[in-house]
């Protein structure tokens, strides 16, 4: 849906559901600072898993049957990073005989202080303005959104589910 408000704070962010195997979180931490999500719904569910490693540091389990919460990720301390969440998940799992896990998120990406602790890249298309989709864009790249779009606009890209898609990544 499109941020109606001005402030995107008090925007309601829609449920996506996930599975995600413990085969595939072992390859996620293996490849930790390598990571590249091909589009925004591939962001958000990897940067949910560290909302569930974060339950597990805190409570012993990933509560998955609680929708991880639009602002639950911004409560996580700094120093608790992607590979540490990695392996709280994959310890549970393991140590529960569990080969998938499935769960709910609602987070919300946005550049007011959002810190990405898997993803490393993203591959994803040319969104349109007031979408949760730019906001996470520019969560990611900064202001710099602004320079990566003029250039699209006057190169003739085609935006939205359909057009061009570009590899962002912060060094």
């Amino acid at each position: 849906l499109p941020v109606k408000d001005e402030n995107a704070a008090e925007h309601p962010m829609h449920t996506e559901h996930f599975e995600i195997t413990l085969d595939v979180l072992r390859l996620l931490r293996a490849k930790a600072g390598r990571v590249t999500a091909v589009g925004t719904t591939s962001v958000r569910t990897l940067e949910s898993l560290s909302a569930l490693g974060w339950r597990i540091h805190q409570t012993g389990s990933p509560e998955a049957e609680r929708v991880i919460g639009q602002w639950e990720l911004y409560d996580i301390p700094e120093e608790f990073g992607g590979e540490e969440a990695l392996t709280a998940l994959i310890n549970y799992m393991e140590g529960a005989a569990m080969e998938r896990l499935k769960c709910a998120t609602q987070i919300m990406i946005t550049p007011l202080g959002y810190r990405f602790r898997v993803v490393r890249y993203i591959i994803t298309n040319f969104h349109q303005p007031k979408s949760t989709l730019l906001l996470l864009v520019g969560a990611y790249v900064g202001d710099d959104w602004h320079r990566i779009y003029d250039y699209a606009l006057s190169h003739d890209f085609r935006f939205l589910s359909y057009g061009d898609s570009s590899l962002l990544k912060v060094d």
